[in-house]
């Protein structure tokens, strides 16, 4: 089977089998057409990789100046699709044929202080639907550490405000419980009277102006917005900000670390671990700031 052929069924194959979600699909996909362009080049079809040739084109992605964490990534993509052709008996080498990278070096995610999540909060004016439908979902996205693909898609029915908790659906379809605290409570309450004025056109909770499901996109920017408004500069806040403030926050005031596994929807907890990192980090520079016997105490 030519390339063609080989990437639509990896396609499918991931789409379907493996219920991976759609930007996850692309990127695969991206990376494989790189591999697909390099082996036309030279004539090769996927039945003809072998270690050799792979090696040679993770190389010329490195001279191209690739990060590291980008070749990590395509070398992930190499091995799954190789994996596959095995499955499916059209390939020639497997996944173990794939050198393994050097591992990207760790990268800290970054986070927002307590009081910068608080004046960030506090920057929908709530005297407007609209300023109190905004208001509703941040305090929301902080409370719960939501992707905000998974915010802009969660119905209103999933949200049990008597009960304190709300139902997602994650990666991989797989479905989880949330809980949140009063605050989101409060301002859920207030925008979810108010929200059959907007007569919604759908399931979802948040919505625009005119019925529409508010989008990741939108959402986004409003985020910037709010974040000028709060004197925070715009490039340190976005929805995933919001996220890695919820876990690290909840850290800081001693969650255990499977809870927040839980809650974030890891499916391993050595992604979660990098929140410790952070932690760790923060409590670094407390330390050194105040502690008598450090450097600048």
């Amino acid at each position: 089977m030519g390339w063609g052929g080989s990437l639509r069924e990896f396609r499918t194959y991931l789409a379907v089998e493996r219920s991976l979600s759609a930007h996850t699909v692309a990127a695969y996909l991206s990376d494989l057409r790189l591999l697909a362009a390099w082996a036309v080049e030279r004539d090769l079809a996927p039945v003809d990789l072998d270690r050799d040739a792979l090696t040679r084109f993770l190389v010329s992605q490195q001279g191209e100046g690739k990060a590291a964490r980008s070749v990590a990534r395509l070398s992930s993509a190499l091995r799954q699709f190789l994996n596959f052709l095995r499955m499916e008996g059209d390939g020639g080498a497997g996944p173990e044929s794939v050198a393994r990278p050097p591992r990207a070096p760790r990268i800290l995610p970054r986070t927002l202080s307590e009081s910068q999540v608080e004046a960030l909060l506090a920057a929908p004016d709530v005297n407007t639907p609209q300023g109190i439908r905004d208001r509703a979902w941040m305090e929301l996205l902080y409370a719960s550490g939501l992707r905000v693909s998974e915010l802009a898609e969660l119905p209103a029915l999933s949200v049990f405000l008597d009960e304190g908790f709300l139902k997602v659906m994650g990666k991989g379809r797989k479905e989880r419980l949330i809980p949140f605290g009063e605050g989101a409570e409060h301002w859920l309450r207030q925008w979810l009277g108010i929200r059959p004025g907007f007569k919604a056109k759908g399931p979802e909770l948040f919505v625009g102006r005119r019925g529409e499901p508010l989008t990741r996109q939108h959402l986004w920017r409003l985020l910037k917005a709010f974040a000028v408004k709060a004197g925070i500069p715009s490039v340190q806040v976005s929805p995933h900000v919001l996220r890695h403030a919820f876990a690290t926050h909840l850290l800081d005031h001693g969650a255990d670390l499977r809870a927040v596994q839980a809650m974030l929807g890891h499916a391993d907890i050595s992604t979660t671990q990098i929140y410790t990192h952070v932690h760790q980090a923060r409590l670094r520079q407390l330390y050194d700031r105040m502690h008598p016997r450090s450097p600048s105490g």
